[in-house]
């Protein structure tokens, strides 16, 4: 009797520890590479909200998360290849990630042919969702950010003439400025894109498109590069006697910004997910727990992963199951409160949500206004 009473608590014992196992989520994005702060600053903020949810007690029957994270290296084909092995070998039950729309794309399709949850918290590219019905996004999407920026030039700015330069080897640049110029063009006439100039990936040299754009005199200079390349036009530009204002997209949200650009990228703007300053309680809370464990403020890229975090969680604990298609039709119902806003998803699995504009000024990133869809 006590044989057979020591096998059924080992066995009730097996089944409570199988019942507490950790819940594997993937987490991606490129902390090394030509945006190494976003992945930095994105792989902070999932980690601050799995320590938050494990501290709660974890999604459901006391299952903890056990985040994976992997490094895209900003590259498509390796992006392709975390999000194979994060499945494959790892076993996740859902994947948030991964921050550029160049390897989202990359990496959405592997997890819709798997039957795995993904949520991107940054990849604004309108492609990304319509990969299929287990893909999501935390952020606003490249026709939306591209509206606010023109609308905000030609109304804030009463810009008349606009001119755009952009990398023609990366998807969110092109979208951006896609659907900057069609917006502008319906405010302000078709000829009032002057000049609309691409440059190649990896360039470092923009004289040859910037000279002709400063030729045709524009009164704003839209460039929705990542942090990076703007530093380097916006002072190249400035060089050749540009004085007019920048506008750009949240590719520009790094403190690297001004380092590589100094002076050149004032009066510069750009449409973003979020602002440390909103007064709101669930931001400045969530501002004063990330100072205090990075010593940093948070940039919108780790505001958006925290958000994304926090939908793929809830997700989760409310499916109470780690099957795919559990979790897909929990993340359909989604009504969650987060960082950069009230989250719902409309039918292409995008949120409805609001844009604000940060100015740089004196250095420093300033809340300018916030635009509602």
């Amino acid at each position: 009797m006590k044989k057979l009473a020591t096998v059924l608590v080992l066995i009730l014992v097996g089944i409570t520890l199988a019942g507490a196992q950790d819940i594997k989520i993937g987490g991606i994005g490129p902390v090394t590479g030509e945006a190494a702060t976003f992945g930095v600053s994105t792989k902070n903020g999932m980690l601050m909200a799995v320590e938050e949810w494990n501290a709660k007690g974890g999604l459901f029957n006391g299952r903890k998360i056990k985040l994976i994270f992997e490094d895209d290296k900003g590259d498509p084909a390796e992006g392709a290849t975390v999000y194979t092995k994060l499945i494959q070998q790892d076993g996740v039950a859902a994947i948030i990630g991964t921050v550029m729309s160049k390897v989202t794309l990359a990496g959405a399709p592997i997890c819709q042919a798997n039957g795995i949850p993904m949520i991107t918290p940054t990849s604004t590219n309108e492609k990304v969702t319509l990969v299929g019905d287990y893909i999501y996004r935390a952020c606003f999407i490249d026709p939306f950010q591209g509206t606010v920026g023109a609308t905000f030039a030609y109304k804030d700015l009463k810009a008349k003439k606009a001119a755009a330069i952009f990398d023609i080897g990366n998807d969110y640049t092109k979208g951006l400025a896609e659907n900057f110029k069609a917006t502008f063009e319906k405010l302000a006439g078709k000829a009032s894109i002057v000049a609309y100039e691409g440059h190649p990936s990896g360039a470092t040299d923009f004289k040859a498109q910037l000279t002709k754009i400063i030729a045709a005199k524009p009164d704003v200079l839209y460039i929705p590069d990542y942090y990076n390349d703007v530093g380097l036009i916006a002072k190249q530009a400035r060089e050749l006697g540009f004085k007019g204002p920048m506008v750009g997209g949240d590719g520009w949200d790094s403190p690297e910004l001004v380092k590589i650009g100094g002076d050149a990228v004032e009066n510069g703007f750009f449409t973003n997910h979020y602002s440390p300053a909103d007064s709101r309680p669930i931001v400045q809370d969530f501002v004063k727990k990330y100072k205090a464990k990075y010593n940093a403020e948070p940039d919108a890229l780790a505001a958006l992963a925290y958000d994304a975090a926090y939908i793929m969680f809830d997700a989760i604990k409310r499916a109470k199951s780690t099957k795919g298609a559990d979790i897909r039709a929990a993340l359909a119902k989604t009504s969650i409160d987060v960082v950069s806003g009230k989250i719902k998803f409309d039918a292409n699995r995008n949120p409805i949500k609001s844009a604000v504009i940060i100015e740089i000024k004196d250095g420093k990133q300033a809340y300018k206004t916030t635009v509602n869809p």
